[in-house]
């Protein structure tokens, strides 16, 4: 959990929300992200999160 939350404290300037719910019955934890920011630094932060073991990235896009 604290590689995660360093990482996203790097990348804080481009986070807009943030939620993170527990999921017990899966033993996980989910975190949500809105990001602004372009697909560069989308792809630095899930590139860097997915470098985590036991941290798995999921990444859409929307435009304007």
């Amino acid at each position: 959990a604290a590689k995660v939350n360093n990482i996203l404290s790097e990348f804080g300037e481009i986070v807009v929300a943030r939620t993170g719910i527990p999921y017990h019955t899966r033993n996980v934890c989910v975190i949500t992200l809105v990001v602004d920011a372009t697909t560069d630094q989308i792809g630095s932060l899930t590139g860097r999160l997915g470098t985590i073991k036991g941290v798995t990235v999921k990444s859409g896009v929307s435009r304007k």
